[in-house]
């Protein structure tokens, strides 16, 4: 986990605007992940939506690989707009480096009413200071169980489900997905090599750096599995394979604003196919 720890250190803001965009503008999900995103964030808000319509009048968050805090910040600006009285949010991630990142972009947030916003360097692996049953809605997106060995698996999910009362979303690299380099366009790699025997992934950028770290890919049912054991499963399903391997060719996907959803609905018909 050191090697990971590192890369993302290194990495700093730059993996930011790689991830997530421009980030002053958090909800604008206009990036090269943009469908997934949206996709994601409408799960987060409903969830949200539903704890608030149920009479909850404060929320407990919780967000377990954060980067550098996105996501996270978005759970607690919409919170807030919901009508949330009390909303006590924690972070952590394993790149000292990003949670800085992360603590510079909650200042705004967390100046908000009745907001506790905290990000802390913490390893996923190891065991959640939270208690029992404490929080609303826990997070663990994109890469961060990818990166974890996954002999640890079982643990880790045992682990996030004490914690958890409410709900659990989590999002992982499958068997299938497109070549990603983590930190920055895959336009940018001379060489990649994914070892699915090893779980290990080596990346060549162009500027010289050498990357190597631990990397699974996850099928369906392997993930259902991991998380069965602890959770009622709601859903499960593929966000974006066939959405990014097109995602940077105008030609087949032309710039559209986020309300736009007729590109959304053509290719969740196709899921259905």
């Amino acid at each position: 986990m050191n090697d990971v720890a590192e890369i993302y250190n290194q990495a700093g803001d730059d993996y930011v605007s790689y991830a997530d965009g421009d980030p002053s503008q958090p909800f604008a999900f206009d990036g090269m992940h943009a469908y997934a995103d949206r996709c994601v964030w409408a799960v987060l808000e409903k969830k949200l939506t539903d704890l608030r319509a149920s009479g909850a009048s404060s929320v407990r968050l919780l967000d377990a690989g954060c980067g550098p805090g996105t996501w996270l910040r978005r759970l607690v600006v919409r919170a807030h707009a919901l009508g949330f009285s009390g909303i006590t949010a924690r972070g952590f991630d394993i790149a000292q480096t990003q949670i800085q990142q992360a603590r510079l972009a909650a200042r705004n947030p967390s100046s908000l009413p009745g907001v506790n916003l905290t990000f802390d360097v913490a390893d996923l692996a190891d065991r959640l200071p939270e208690s029992d049953a404490s929080v609303d809605l826990t997070l663990c997106l994109y890469s961060a169980l990818s990166h974890l060995p996954v002999t640890r698996l079982p643990e880790i999910s045992k682990e996030m489900a004490r914690v958890t009362s409410g709900y659990c979303i989590t999002t992982v690299r499958p068997i299938g997905s497109i070549p990603t380099a983590f930190v920055d366009s895959i336009e940018k790699v001379r060489r990649l090599k994914q070892d699915h025997v090893r779980d290990r992934c080596e990346i060549d950028l162009s500027d010289g750096r050498h990357m190597a770290f631990g990397f699974h890919l996850f099928t369906a049912a392997e993930l259902q599995d991991h998380f069965a054991g602890c959770f009622d499963i709601e859903d499960l399903r593929g966000l974006d394979l066939f959405h990014s391997r097109f995602m940077p060719d105008s030609r087949w996907n032309p710039v559209s604003p986020p309300g736009d959803g007729q590109l959304a609905d053509e290719l969740a018909l196709q899921l259905l196919f």
